[in-house]
């Protein structure tokens, strides 16, 4: 981003923070899934929870503009439908132009900051229900982590109830990530991606809220995925993965669970945003390729 770019969205923030709201009423707003039928979007929600790394680069989202000027490379390809993000890059994506036309998903709890006494009471710290209405956006995104020795857990399920009921009395998309958690040898809390662990969160995750009207499902690409997907006659969008280790068949995994019935898109962030050798462009256009 060049230097008087900055000092606009800067300027903008510091003199006129009521430039915020009235970029985002003045946003133009497409169909949440367009004439394809299909939707992809880039996701940009990893700071907020302290997640600065890819691979074996720690810091590397550490730089909000080189991270901004990534997103807008992004946005800016054929076939990208919009991101997910929380407020501030929503509100700078906003201020600088880029979010006309596209989908805005916020995302709403990271409270559950990785590596924490906490990680588990996973607090809705970022959008509310009514903040997204209000800011004109298109739905919003929650992490669902189950934990069973960890008493939070519940929590954070019926936090994330008490969302999808909220979204959907605002007509607005509920995009839920579910895991099952297991702890490791030493004690450490990991995904648990084995086809039954997924089977049994998706069933919980599709049962949040008053309603199921608006509830879409973000999942990952494990095995048995036609099994997996036969859980839930809910839309689902795949969660890409880190294809930095044989990036060939992982985009042959992607292509594949994209053939099932209920799959209608893709949510991938860094690994677009921060492929092996920083071409944004080409990474980005061999995901839509898949589509």
């Amino acid at each position: 981003m060049r230097d008087d770019a900055l000092r606009d969205l800067v300027r903008a923030r510091a003199e006129r923070p009521e430039s915020i709201a009235a970029a985002a009423a003045a946003r133009r707003r497409r169909p949440l899934v367009g004439p394809t039928g299909r939707l992809m979007l880039i996701a940009a929600d990893h700071p907020a929870r302290g997640a600065l790394g890819v691979g074996d680069r720690r810091m590397a989202m550490a730089s909000r503009t080189d991270l901004l000027d990534r997103l807008l490379v992004a946005l800016s390809r054929p076939g990208v439908d919009g991101v997910l993000v929380t407020a501030e890059l929503a509100e700078d994506l906003m201020l600088l132009g880029a979010l006309d036309d596209k989908v805005v998903i916020g995302s709403m709890n990271r409270g559950g900051i990785p590596g924490t006494a906490f990680e588990f009471d996973d607090r809705f710290t970022a959008y509310s229900a009514d903040a997204l209405a209000a800011a004109n956006l298109d739905g919003g995104k929650l992490l669902l982590r189950i934990d069973p020795s960890d008493r939070a857990s519940a929590d954070t399920l019926e936090a994330s109830s008490r969302a999808v009921s909220g979204l959907a009395a605002r007509g607005l998309m509920a995009m839920v990530e579910p895991f099952w958690v297991r702890r490791d040898s030493s004690g450490k809390p990991v995904n648990d991606l084995s086809p039954d662990a997924m089977i049994r969160t998706i069933s919980i995750a599709q049962g949040l809220g008053t309603t199921s009207a608006h509830t879409w499902l973000k999942v990952p690409v494990v095995a048995e995925m036609e099994r997996v997907m036969e859980a839930s006659t809910l839309p689902a969008l795949l969660l890409g993965g880190d294809p930095t280790q044989a990036p060939e068949e992982t985009y042959a995994a992607w292509q594949k669970a994209l053939q099932l019935p209920t799959v209608l898109g893709l949510v991938v962030g860094r690994t677009l945003l921060y492929p092996p050798g920083d071409d944004v462009a080409a990474a980005v256009d061999t995901a839509v390729s898949l589509l």
